[in-house]
């Protein structure tokens, strides 16, 4: 099952107080969808394809990691390094938290525009992908996630949806089925319904309007574990409030405290209401392990 390494490295990162502002870019889906899946061994989760981690580092061990992150990782002996590496490569425990709440809320994703902010391995983008939303974009800070990670994942499940051999929650099994994934055909219809970013948050909120494509503002935003820091809280709160729809709506997953980095639920959310342009809502509390929490965000004036 998907085994996202203990938070220790991540909580243990000390806090730098200078911003990183890594410049965005647009990633191109390239035309060889086959080439995307080649060499990945896959896993699966809730009917969601994923690429085996371990199985990925060492692909970018192996050349693939143009930014070095996977080296630096390792010889810092750490999941994140402010400004450098910002956790993307590991699936972190509250993408399933949110996951698990789309179902139980039958969240709407239908003709919905939607980012998947900080987005890793996509999941969260893929599922409103599957939830028919008109558009899915998908940012990481690591172009080498987004390249590794996020856009095999997406193609895999395109190719792969409907397809529910094996368990229907292998979270729940001890081996899940290591897979090939399935040769790339015809896909050009859903993979057009999305875009890829790496970079900044606040730089790519520059670089989308700015973009010779249509640009339209995001009904939802969904984002997972990306206010362990709060340093960066200025910078996701202007972003969120550049790029949401003025009746759109953000949904957050976080733990509540994440120690050592000193960020959290009820830390943001206060830095939330003190900019009062949002309102907060806690919808959901998860009290297995350390305590977390979903997060609904609106704009104050919105309908």
């Amino acid at each position: 099952s998907p085994r996202p390494r203990t938070d220790k490295q991540r909580d243990e990162t000390p806090s730098k107080k200078k911003f990183c502002f890594k410049a965005a870019k647009e990633h191109n889906i390239p035309k060889d969808l086959n080439k995307i899946l080649e060499n990945k061994v896959m896993e699966t989760v809730s009917d969601l394809y994923y690429i085996n981690m371990s199985v990925g580092e060492m692909t970018c061990l192996d050349g693939a990691d143009g930014e070095g992150i996977l080296s630096k990782s390792v010889s810092s002996h750490s999941d994140l390094i402010p400004g450098v590496y910002e956790g993307g490569l590991k699936i972190w425990e509250c993408t399933f938290d949110l996951i698990a709440y789309f179902s139980e809320a039958e969240t709407q994703f239908t003709n919905k525009t939607v980012l998947d902010l900080g987005c890793g391995a996509g999941l969260l983008g893929i599922v409103a992908l599957r939830g028919r939303a008109e558009k899915v974009h998908f940012q990481d800070y690591n172009s080498t996630v987004i390249d590794e990670i996020t856009l095999p994942n997406v193609v895999a499940n395109c190719i792969n949806e409907g397809n529910t051999t094996g368990s229907r929650d292998n979270r729940k099994t001890s081996k899940p089925p290591l897979k090939r994934p399935k040769k790339a055909e015809c896909l050009p219809d859903v993979l057009a319904k999305c875009r890829f970013f790496s970079g900044e948050w606040s730089e790519v909120s520059q670089l989308l309007p700015s973009s010779n494509k249509p640009f339209s503002k995001y009904d939802i935003i969904l984002t997972s574990e990306t206010i362990y820091n709060p340093d960066y809280y200025s910078a996701l709160h202007d972003t969120l409030a550049q790029l949401l729809d003025k009746n759109g709506c953000v949904y957050l997953a976080s733990k509540v405290h994440y120690f050592g980095v000193g960020g959290g639920i009820h830390l943001f959310e206060k830095f939330v209401v003190e900019r009062n342009v949002f309102r907060t809502s806690i919808v959901k509390i998860i009290d297995e392990g350390l305590q977390r929490c979903i997060m609904e965000m609106a704009f104050k004036d919105s309908s």
